[in-house]
Formats: C-alpha cells, sequence, structure tokens
C-alpha cells in the first residue's frame, strides 16, 4: 500500500519561506509522476506544480511560477516543494499526490492515483 506523508506546513509572514516535503513509502518512485497540489477555504483544489521522477519534465501553474521550485532526492523517496516569496493568497492546504507513470494531463487531479493527507500552509499579511 502506497502512503504519502506532507510535512512542512506552517504560519510563514508575507514575503517567507516554506519547504514542504512529501515522502512515500510502499513505492519507490522511477517513472512515477508526483504533483502538488492546494486547496483554499471555500475554493476547489488546484494544480500546484508536477514533475517526472526521472527527471523528464517539470511544470509550474502560472500563479507560482518564479516563486516555487520542486525538487526530489531519490535516495530518501521524498519530493521538496521550496515556496519563496509567500503571499496571503498562497494560504491553502497543500496535498502531494503521485500517479506509477508519465501523465500528460499532469494538471488533472483524476490522473493521480495516490494522495497524501495534506499540509497547511497559511501566510499572514
Amino acid at each position: 500500500q502506497v502512503h504519502l506523508v506532507e510535512s512542512g506546513g506552517g504560519l510563514v509572514q508575507a514575503g517567507g519561506s516554506l519547504r514542504l516535503s512529501c515522502a512515500a513509502s510502499g513505492r519507490t518512485f522511477t517513472s512515477d509522476t508526483v504533483g502538488w497540489f492546494r486547496q483554499a477555504p471555500g475554493k476547489e483544489r488546484e494544480f500546484v506544480v508536477a514533475i517526472r521522477w526521472d527527471g523528464g519534465w517539470t511544470s509550474y501553474a502560472d500563479s507560482v511560477k518564479g516563486r516555487v521550485t520542486i525538487t526530489r532526492d531519490s535516495a530518501k523517496n521524498t519530493v521538496y516543494l521550496q515556496m519563496n516569496s509567500l503571499k496571503p493568497g498562497d494560504t491553502a492546504i497543500y496535498y502531494c499526490a503521485a500517479a506509477p507513470y508519465d501523465r500528460s494531463r499532469y494538471f488533472d487531479m483524476a490522473s493521480y492515483d495516490y494522495w497524501g493527507q495534506g499540509t497547511q500552509v497559511t501566510v499572514s499579511s
């Protein structure tokens, strides 16, 4: 059974930084697509960023481009989301998701088979 566990969320002031982690167990990522989504109160869950595990590509939502970087550590089977210049509009629960192979529709929640429980990010003004 695959488990994704997010961590690293918290409260930060606008302009600050956070690094989120997504650790996977029960599956070793190889050619997976791993993505981050977020859901703000009263809004639908939205795509943030995705990465092809073997380094084929990364893709960022326009709303975070230039402020967010996704990286991976194969030895730890972990994905990281470095978020800088945070804004109050980034406040949301951030979810990690994974699919066992390349997904052309990486921005679509339905493309992912496994989800974490989420970690709260709150950015104060």
